[in-house]
C-alpha cells in the first residue's frame, strides 16, 4: 500500500447495503456473459489478469477487508477494466442470500484464511455446508478452483469435498491466466508465500 488517495470507482464498486434480493448480473454487467466469482480478492491481481484474458466473461470479486477492497477497486478502475465488479461483504452470507441458483460458471478461492486454531476451524469457508451452497449456485458443469498454502486446511478441504462426492467430481486444477512460472494462482499472497518457501496445494471440482 502507498499513501496515494484511493478512488472508489462507481463503475467497479457495488454497495452491498443497496442489494435487496438476488443480484441481477445482466443488469450490473449490461450483458449476459458467463459470471465467475472470486472469493477473497485481495488487491485484485487475479481479477485484472483473468479479466484481460477472458473479456467475454464477467467477474465479481468479493473482499471483506476494507483496505484490500478499496485498493482493488482503485486498481481496477485505473486500469479501465470493464468486466469486473467488486463488493465488500461476507461471502458466506452474501452468496446464499444474494446469488441466484445456477447463475455462476466458476468460483475461484485462492489462499482463504485457514483459521489456524482448532476452535476456529468452523469459520473456514471451504466446508461441506458451503460447498453444498456453491453447488446450488453453479451452472451445469460449473467449477470450483482452489489453492492454499496451508497443508492442514488443504487436508480439511479434501475431507469435506469427499463428503460431497454425489455433488462434485474432481478435475484437473485450472491454472489462472496471471500465474507465472512456478505459481498456481499468481496472486500477491502466493508470491509472498513462495518467497517464504511455502508449498502450494490445489484442487478443482466440477458440478455433477
Amino acid at each position: 500500500m502507498n499513501n496515494r488517495q484511493l478512488k472508489l470507482y462507481d463503475e467497479i464498486a457495488i454497495d452491498a447495503s443497496k442489494i435487496d434480493g438476488k443480484v441481477n448480473f445482466i443488469e450490473i454487467f449490461c450483458n449476459d456473459n458467463p459470471v465467475e466469482i472470486e472469493i477473497g480478492s485481495g488487491k485484485g491481481t487475479f481479477l485484472i489478469k483473468q479479466a484481460a484474458e477472458f473479456p467475454d466473461r464477467n467477474f465479481l470479486g468479493i473482499e471483506w477487508a476494507s483496505k484490500f477492497y478499496r485498493y482493488a477497486v482503485d486498481r481496477l478502475g485505473r486500469w479501465g477494466v470493464k468486466n469486473v465488479k467488486m463488493i465488500r461483504t461476507d461471502a458466506a452470507a452474501f452468496i446464499p442470500e444474494n446469488v441466484a441458483d445456477e447463475s455462476i460458471s466458476c468460483f475461484h478461492i485462492y489462499f482463504p484464511d485457514p483459521w489456524h486454531k482448532r476452535k476456529h476451524n468452523d469459520r473456514r469457508f471451504v466446508c461441506k455446508k458451503n460447498l453444498e451452497i456453491l453447488h446450488s449456485k453453479l451452472v451445469a458443469s460449473g467449477i470450483i478452483n482452489i489453492a492454499t498454502d496451508h497443508k492442514n486446511y488443504f487436508e480439511w478441504m479434501l475431507k469435506h469435498i469427499s463428503q460431497c462426492g454425489e455433488l462434485f467430481e474432481e478435475i484437473d486444477y485450472v491454472l489462472p491466466a496471471g500465474a507465472q512460472d512456478g505459481e498456481k494462482a499468481g496472486t500477491n499472497f502466493e508470491r509472498k508465500y513462495l518467497k517464504e518457501g511455502r508449498d502450494v496445494y490445489t484442487v478443482a471440482i466440477r458440478k455433477r
